[in-house]
């Protein structure tokens, strides 16, 4: 059944859609060129020239979060388990609200380049390169060669006999080129042309899949298996996402993803000013809940017109294959080939911006060494990335695990920058103390999960290690001796901070306060609505 699937998918691509895809490339190919013309200095290269308007800013967070992964997951966990696992996607507004509100602010105080660079400010230098490092690995090898073998997998059910390693090499030439010609104005800018593409090709899957079972959420929930299967709120005992793991879990990873994740901040770096940052983070607030409409429940939709389906990664390349028609096909696959190119060249630049800033001191160079630094530092790291992302291959399950590894990451980097953010007295030596303890800690817990010696599940172990985190920075830093005030007043938050850009005359419909309680109150509705 699988393999005919596999087989119906592959042929229902015409030269038609071919002919959208390359069109596509072209049109991804000349923004960049464009771009490139005016990227002069290293601050063009990494931060836009600090130019962003929070349109650019939202649109281009929303596009660099979704992946062909993310793709392919969503609508397969629907499909197979359910739609909990959307938490992810709609409560990102969560996060959002608080990087807008207290981060950004500090941030944007501190002048900062990168999100280490704040923890050397509100710290030391230990903080900084220990966090830099940890993030350039992680970023590299799980997200950028990740995200490459992830699209080239997905390339192959369209176009079987492409080997994988070829696709890897392809997308990363690709998306590395003109990352490194272009830096963040290159990235932002064809997110803008990929989240379109993106929204409208979904969206239109979504339509015509509703269409064919008209129009009725009444034929959704009798397809699907029970009722559970609509539901966002899992019992204790659910192996996807638990309750508690939704609670005290799902924020946390929210928040180190959307808060301290150089290569999704970046673009907030990039804004022209504070309250553009804040309402672009906004933004992305709201247009995280998109995908619940048009990927996830495509995936619950699909059980009623599709049911027989072995494998849930095969749901969304067959809806896109076999249910739309020839040309809207090929463009749905180009907003899936987007998502792959808008993670991995967000994560190329993001990377080369650690390199350059944290480790190679590029701030006292000339905007001419500045901006060759950062292209040769891409170009190196897209080489690492197309090198290691067929190996994920030979992996088996153990790739599997890597997802769930970022619950030992995220804790202690959670405990200190809220902690560092809110409380004067936390010290440096707690800060790295922290992480270095925290992640032994969370490595514990990690391994024991997956030897089975330890019931919880990884959600939930998050919100434990974060409590065991925070412990550790306040039990440290109360043995030792907090800096003065006078050395943290930019670094540590107040409440004037976050009302500072918003104390002009604009319209109420532009206050970005009321867009945040708007966000609050959406993420609210969805919650009861799939109770």
């Amino acid at each position: 059944m699988e393999q005919g699937t596999q087989e119906a998918v592959a042929n229902a691509i015409t030269s038609l859609d071919i002919g959208v895809l390359i069109g596509y490339f072209v049109v991804v190919i000349l923004i960049g060129i464009w771009v490139t013309r005016s990227t002069k200095s290293g601050d063009d290269l990494f931060l836009a020239g600090r130019s962003l308007t929070w349109g650019i800013i939202g649109v281009s967070l929303f596009a660099s979060n979704i992946s062909s992964t993310t793709l392919i997951g969503l609508t397969g966990a629907a499909y197979s388990t359910g739609i909990a696992t959307s938490a992810y996607e709609w409560m990102a507004g969560i996060p959002l609200i608080l990087l807008a509100f207290i981060f950004a602010p500090l941030f944007f105080r501190s002048r900062v380049t990168t999100i280490p660079e704040w923890l050397e400010r509100r710290f030391d230098r230990r903080s900084r390169l220990y966090f830099s490092g940890v993030t350039i690995v992680l970023t590299v090898i799980v997200d950028t060669a990740g995200g490459l073998y992830a699209g080239a997998v997905v390339v192959q059910t369209f176009f079987p006999d492409i080997p994988i390693w070829q696709t890897c090499v392809a997308i990363g030439l690709f998306a590395g080129i003109y990352t490194a010609s272009g830096g963040l104005k290159a990235v932002v800018y064809t997110d803008v042309l990929q989240a379109v593409v993106l929204i409208f090709g979904t969206a239109t899957m979504t339509y015509i899949l509703f269409s064919d079972l008209g129009f009725s959420w009444q034929a959704v929930k009798d397809a699907v298996p029970d009722e559970n299967h609509l539901s966002l709120i899992q019992p204790r005992s659910d192996d996807i996402l638990p309750w508690p793991g939704l609670i005290f879990g799902v924020p946390l990873l929210g928040f180190w993803y959307w808060v301290t994740n150089q290569y999704i901040v970046q673009r907030v770096l990039g804004a022209r000013d504070l309250r553009e940052a804040q309402r672009g983070a906004i933004l992305g607030g709201f247009l995280k809940i998109i995908p619940m409409f048009i990927m996830v429940l495509p995936g619950a939709m699909a059980l009623a017109v599709i049911p027989d389906l072995e494998n849930p990664d095969q749901v969304f390349p067959t809806i896109t294959s076999t249910l739309l028609p020839a040309g809207l096909s090929g463009l749905v696959l180009a907003g899936l080939v987007a998502a792959i190119m808008s993670s991995v060249d967000s994560t190329l630049n993001s990377s080369s911006t650690l390199i350059s800033h944290d480790f190679l001191d590029v701030e006292n160079k000339s905007p001419e060494e500045q901006r060759r630094i950062g292209r040769i530092t891409t170009l190196v790291l897209m080489g690492v990335a197309i090198l290691w992302a067929p190996f994920i291959d030979d992996m088996g399950g153990l790739w599997a695990y890597l997802q769930q590894a970022f619950s030992i990451l995220v804790p202690p980097v959670v405990a200190i920058f809220i902690l560092g953010a809110l409380w004067k007295k936390g010290t440096g030596d707690a800060a790295f103390l922290t992480l270095c303890c925290g992640h032994a800690v969370s490595l514990g817990f990690f391994v024991a999960t997956q030897t089975g010696f330890w019931p919880l599940h990884y959600t939930t172990n998050v919100g434990l290690m974060t409590a065991i985190s925070c412990g550790i920075f306040f039990l440290v830093s109360r043995a030792g001796t907090a800096r003065p005030d006078d050395q943290l007043a930019d670094v540590v938050w107040t409440p004037d901070m976050a009302t500072d850009a918003l104390s002009d005359d604009a319209p109420f419909y532009q206050n970005v306060k009321l867009w945040a309680v708007l966000l609050a109150l959406s993420m609210t509705a969805i919650l009861v609505i799939f109770w």
